[in-house]
């Protein structure tokens, strides 16, 4: 079955990158790419124009110029990476905010993965996500979203962490897409629980069980770290065990934000170079 992954980029360092990096890590699967630009019109004086707000010739050139860029851009890659058969790319040039963009993409073409960098050109140097990654990990819902920090480079998948606090139920459907990464990879998926409390309340083992049955195809163990900040406790995590992917299922709102949306600090290895996997829950 042919796997469609959206590829949305604005011609930066960080989401050609994220595009190279999906390519690679799907390289022996049969996909369908959607290379997705949500483009601007050039701003106008207003008054000179004389409040004429909207110029379909002007739409329809700027429209083209960026389909022509998106066509060069992708023969670009199928040559520096020798494409084969095996991956089929389509463009879409949409006037539209990007993260809206993304959304009427996903549903109108039944997008399987979202794949993009964690900050565009426009991405302050001093943050390692950029707002539209954000929005996009917390209000995209249909589908899993895999983003990319601009030094990542994919390597073969052996361990991934998911971090959790055992508080909310889980689903086999909610966590489909990381195990099937888990098996087509041969990777281990490490549960980390990162708590405050001394001991597990009923309904926390009781949730722990239910991911016990959800991951029985793959190889799992399960982890805990205590008294931790949640941002220390996966970076110390990623660390010492050289994690390759973090996965998270986005059942709380503006969690990614209170995550991600930091001040750079180098010393965050999984904001520098680890990727992030965000899946949802599927009662929002």
């Amino acid at each position: 079955m042919k796997r469609k992954i959206l590829l949305p980029t604005d011609f930066s360092k960080n989401s050609i990158n994220a595009i190279h990096y999906a390519l690679d890590m799907y390289k022996h699967d049969t996909c369908q790419f959607y290379v997705l630009n949500a483009f601007s019109m050039p701003s106008y004086d207003v008054d000179s124009l004389q409040m004429i707000n909207f110029d379909l010739n002007i739409f329809t050139a700027r429209k083209k110029e960026i389909n022509e860029e998106l066509i060069v851009f992708i023969k670009k890659i199928i040559k520096d990476k020798k494409i084969d058969e095996t991956h089929s790319f389509d463009t879409i040039a949409i006037h539209e905010n990007p993260l809206l963009a993304i959304k009427k993409t996903i549903e109108d073409y039944d997008i399987d993965l979202v794949i993009m960098g964690t900050k565009g050109e426009t991405g302050s140097q001093n943050i390692l996500y950029g707002s539209l990654a954000i929005q996009v990990m917390e209000k995209s819902r249909n589908t899993p979203v895999l983003v990319v920090p601009e030094n990542a480079n994919f390597s073969d998948l052996n361990e991934i962490v998911f971090p959790t606090s055992y508080k909310t139920h889980f689903k086999r459907r909610e966590l489909h897409y990381l195990n099937e990464i888990a098996e087509r990879s041969s990777a281990s998926i490490r549960i980390l629980h990162i708590a405050n409390e001394d001991q597990l309340t009923e309904d926390q083992r009781r949730h722990k069980n239910m991911l016990n049955e959800c991951f029985e195809e793959v190889i799992h163990t399960f982890h805990s770290m205590k008294n931790v900040d949640k941002v220390k406790a996966i970076d110390h995590f990623v660390e010492d065990r050289g994690i390759d992917l973090i996965a998270f299922i986005n059942k709380k709102h503006r969690f990614f934000e209170n995550i991600f949306n930091r001040p750079l600090v180098k010393s965050i290895t999984y904001q520098i170079k680890v990727p992030v996997l965000v899946m949802h829950d599927l009662r929002n």
